[in-house]
């Protein structure tokens, strides 16, 4: 028997246990809320099966505590396994906070997604980054530069439309006419946090484009400056052709209308030199300066130059530009952000932190995991208002937090951020689980069928739940359930028709699946 057999039998549609990344589940994908708040069933595309929905939460039961109340944006921390659920929970909260623009587009929540840090770890590394841990000088600042650059990116992206990277932000219709309505002093806003943290700006020509949708004044040389330089000779000139044509002046008056001629024609020159020279110097130390900072903001020098030529000149000398590691530059940043979507209906922002382990440059590696997070366990950060920072880290990690001074948890009042230290999975909760992605794989016209009903009559629900239990996350759960299909459908024959699966495979499979996660979790075997 093969296994498309065995789920035709069953009304099966699609193997429930295939997938073994949220990201890449289709199945995952399905098992959010329905469609239709008012609870219309959801209309299939015309020649493709309805499908029924979970009659259970497809959520960790710590979801709630970690997800917290939208209206007002929290922080949590969480530490899990491999496998465990944490990519799942990022995409859960993903999908609450869409559902939640949607039935309150007043008090919207603005996502910030950081899980993908590659590029960012790539830029820093680039920037001086060496030694066997190239990540042990990472500053908060540098998290609140990159975090602040994804947001801008994704507003800009949608009042700009171009890039697709990072995806433009949900602002709604006629984005780019709203942010021409803006009040001043925030389309100022806007147009600073573009000229800073654009990523997609190479040139500052998406600052010269951004400037005149806003309607805010240029950079460069003021009226009176341009006009300066370009009539500013004139006077020196005049004068200098007049005493060469008029000769009566005695020698005392001759002199002065010729020293006169000399000081116009040097201020002239001074003029010059301060628009020519001065000025492009002042710009350029400027930028370099920025630059400098923004270790984890993947921006070319000239990108920061040519947007910080067309500022108003009261932007270089107002203080800020992060030219400096202060990190209350970066908070008046956040600030700005906040006050830019406020004008689009975000009340507030959260900050999703994943993946820590996956980069190439962390490879795993606890030391490097370590120092890139470790700056962010600062309790002034973490409760930043209006900002909710999810935290969801691998389980390495708070092995090494348990590690630290009493000193190290002072600063970051753990005790205030929302920590669950264990993502843990009971035997009870990964059986609901499986019964919810069944669920989603069989027709809605189909009889109820549970996951002890593919099972023999000996065995018993909470065999399976004790089974699954020993899994202990639901990525070795659904490997778990997979190779019981496979096992059984490779000992019987089609015309057999041993549609259940007998205990002894049950057992024999849990036994195998057992040790390999002992191993797995004693780093001995690979997957």
């Amino acid at each position: 028997m093969n296994l498309s057999q065995f789920f035709e039998h069953w009304s099966i549609v699609e193997n429930p246990f295939r997938g073994e990344e949220a990201r890449h589940d289709s199945i995952f994908a399905r098992m959010g809320p329905p469609r239709f708040a008012t609870g219309e069933a959801e209309v299939p595309p015309p020649g493709e099966v309805q499908l029924a929905r979970p009659v259970v939460s497809s959520a960790h039961s710590d979801f709630e505590k970690i997800l917290g109340e939208l209206h007002r944006p929290s922080t949590s921390i969480v530490f899990g396994e491999k496998g465990a659920g944490k990519t799942a929970i990022r995409l859960q909260i993903a999908g609450r906070i869409g559902t939640h623009n949607e039935d309150f587009p007043d008090s919207k929540v603005f996502m910030i997604p950081y899980d993908d840090l590659n590029g960012m770890l790539d830029h820093y590394v680039s920037r001086g980054g060496k030694g066997e841990n190239p990540f042990a000088n990472v500053r908060l600042v540098d998290h609140m530069d990159a975090m602040v650059s994804i947001g801008v990116g994704r507003v800009l992206n949608a009042i700009l439309p171009g890039p697709t990277e990072p995806p433009p932000a949900n602002l709604g219709e006629n984005a780019t006419k709203r942010a021409r309505k803006m009040p001043a002093l925030i389309r100022r806003d806007l147009l600073l946090l573009q000229s800073v943290y654009d990523t997609n700006d190479p040139s500052g020509a998406r600052t010269a484009r951004l400037r005149q949708i806003l309607k805010m004044p240029g950079g460069g040389f003021g009226v009176l400056t341009v006009i300066g330089m370009w009539l500013g000779w004139i006077p020196a000139v005049a004068l200098f052709a007049w005493l060469q044509v008029y000769s009566g002046l005695d020698g005392f008056w001759f002199n002065a209308v010729q020293i006169g001629s000399g000081v116009l024609l040097v201020l002239w020159m001074l003029l010059m030199g301060k628009a020519i020279v001065l000025d492009r110097m002042v710009i350029h130390r400027i930028a370099s300066k920025v630059h400098k900072q923004l270790r984890m903001v993947p921006r070319a020098p000239s990108g920061y130059l040519g947007s910080l030529r067309r500022m108003p000149g009261s932007v270089l000398g107002s203080g800020e530009l992060p030219t400096t590691d202060s990190d209350e530059q970066r908070y008046a940043m956040f600030a700005r952000l906040r006050r830019v979507i406020g004008e689009f209906g975000f009340t507030g922002i959260m900050v999703v932190i994943d993946r820590v382990d996956e980069p190439t440059l962390v490879n795993g590696d606890p030391d490097r995991m370590r120092s890139l997070i470790w700056p962010m366990l600062n309790n002034k950060f973490l409760q930043l208002d209006g900002v909710g920072i999810k935290m969801l880290l691998p389980i390495e990690l708070r092995h090494a937090l348990f590690k630290e001074s009493s000193a190290f948890f002072q600063e970051a009042r753990l005790d205030k951020q929302n920590m669950v230290e264990r993502l843990a999975w009971t035997g009870a909760m990964l059986y609901d689980l499986c019964n919810a992605r069944l669920a989603v794989c069989r027709p809605a016209s189909a009889p109820a069928l549970a996951m002890v009903d593919v099972f023999t009559e000996d065995v018993t629900r909470q065999d399976l739940v004790e089974a699954l239990g020993a899994m202990q996350q639901p990525r070795d759960a659904f490997k778990f359930m997979y190779r019981c299909f496979n096992e059984h459908c490779a000992s019987v024959t089609a015309d057999d028709g041993s549609w259940r699966i007998p205990k002894h495979i049950l057992d024999q499979v849990r036994r195998d699946e057992s040790e390999r996660v002992m191993q797995l979790q004693r780093g001995i075997r690979p997957a």
